[in-house]
């Protein structure tokens, strides 16, 4: 029995980007691969509404203009490829009702047990990176759009983050993936699509 329409986007344009037609059903996987400069990293950017474009975009019946845009990019989090920080602390970034949640996704994506009493700035470029998506998955959102999310990772900790991955879609969130791992994206995705100056295709 398929699944409902999460997100669905008609016409989408944007800087670098467009037109993309593309639909993600509750709980599906896609991954979206290319070559660098193709435009993965910038339709991301703009399903997040983070850059301007213009086309239709619905999240679970709701056009986005009828959203606010925080609210928005709440419901359809990105985690870039190099996330920001703005606190010192790792634990700074979390909201108090946050944390036990926080704390089980770190240890899950095997981060030590006092990650979230650590500086930012010691943390390794891997640590940062799952640390990124624990982040996004504590705000508890629809959509999940990851740029390159295991890059950094050796085997184990990638494991770890598709296991977890997988499971967020057993429960609901869609996912769309910007790899350059042909053999993740055939490990993760429902549907694989390849861009090539901005525009996608199913691969």
């Amino acid at each position: 029995m398929p699944h409902p329409q999460l997100l669905s986007v008609e016409d989408l344009n944007g800087f670098g980007v467009g037109p993309v037609s593309i639909g993600l059903a509750t709980g599906e996987r896609l991954a979206i691969m290319g070559a660098s400069g193709a435009g993965k990293s910038l339709l991301l950017r703009l399903l997040a509404d983070l850059d301007p474009g213009e086309g239709r975009v619905i999240l679970a019946g709701e056009p986005r203009e009828t959203i606010a845009a925080p609210s928005w990019r709440r419901r359809v989090m990105l985690v870039p490829a190099q996330a920001g920080w703005w606190a010192p602390t790792v634990g700074g970034h979390f909201e108090l009702s946050m944390m036990d949640a926080a704390v089980a996704t770190a240890a899950r994506l095997l981060l030590p047990p006092d990650i979230m009493k650590r500086e930012v700035r010691v943390l390794s470029t891997g640590e940062r990176q799952r640390l990124a998506l624990v982040r996004a998955l504590a705000r508890q959102p629809q959509v999940l759009l990851l740029d390159e999310p295991t890059s950094g990772l050796d085997p184990a900790a990638t494991a770890a983050v598709e296991a977890l991955l997988v499971d967020c879609c057993g429960e609901g969130i869609g996912i769309i993936m910007v790899t350059h791992d042909a053999m993740q994206a055939r490990r993760m995705a429902d549907r694989m699509f390849t861009m090539n100056q901005g525009r996608l295709a199913p691969a």
